[in-house]
């Protein structure tokens, strides 16, 4: 029973660092087009204009 007096804070400390990290990247706006980026890739022109809607 000792040892739930370490881990229920360990736990609790690593949630907040996991929580405190989302927040953080949805602040930063990393999340905001995950797919976009993978068709980028795939696009035969390579110069530096912006995608059109109907890509």
């Amino acid at each position: 029973m000792n040892i739930l007096v370490y881990l229920i804070p360990i736990s609790l400390l690593l949630g907040g660092f996991g929580l405190g990290f989302f927040l953080w990247s949805m602040k930063t706006r990393q999340f905001d087009d995950p797919d976009g980026s993978a068709a980028r890739i795939l696009r035969k022109d390579w110069d530096d204009k912006p995608p059109s809607p109907l890509d």
